[in-house]
């Protein structure tokens, strides 16, 4: 922790040498994206990405879930993308699950979660039916598509999608390699480098 309190105490001098560039995230955001990922703390979406400050909206939820919509049960999530769209007029998403994912990998497994009720029950909520036999990248890059599903459930999504004012993107990296591959519905749903 100390080095992270260290970086965060000498961070306004970095700002003041980008002075220009701050002020002008000061005056509001205009994000390219909103970026859906896992909360696994290899996964960062400015650094796969290479976006800048301001350039990226971020929802980050265990095993990169998109809960189902429900109107009488706000959520974070919901509120998230809710503001992305309407709000910040966000023309992309990307869904983006990630190799050595715990949470997909518990589930492939069967793992006994019983120790972590709360993600045993967020788990549950938000994940169909993997398909363990072809391993667990598979089963994660399944999970992220079967996620671009369950937002076209939202109102602000499939309003914005029907419009042709929005696309869906689901992705999966691999955190050893780096390498990004894309799912491709125009080839019966194949993930393909990106």
């Amino acid at each position: 922790m100390k080095s992270l309190i260290d970086h965060a105490r000498t961070f306004s001098v970095q700002v003041a040498e980008r002075h220009e560039e701050f002020r002008e995230l000061a005056a509001g955001q205009k994000p390219q994206a909103l970026f859906i990922t896992c909360s696994d703390s290899r996964v960062i979406p400015s650094l796969i990405t290479g976006a800048r400050p301001g350039e990226l909206f971020e929802l980050r939820t265990a095993g990169n879930i998109v809960p189902r919509y429900d109107a009488e049960r706000p959520s974070g999530e919901a509120a998230t993308i809710e503001y992305a769209l309407r709000v910040l007029g966000v023309r992309d998403i990307v869904v983006c699950g990630h190799s050595h994912c715990g949470a997909v990998g518990a589930l492939v497994r069967g793992d006994d979660l019983s120790a972590v009720p709360a993600v045993r029950g967020w788990l549950n909520l938000g994940v169909p039916a993997l398909p363990a036999a072809r391993g667990l990248a598979h089963a994660v890059r399944h999970h992220a598509a079967a996620q671009l599903e369950t937002l076209r459930g939202y109102p602000a999504v499939w309003e914005r999608h029907a419009q042709g004012r929005l696309s869906l993107h689901a992705w999966y990296y691999e955190v050893d390699t780096g390498a990004i591959s894309v799912h491709r519905p125009d080839l019966g749903g194949e993930f393909r480098p990106l």
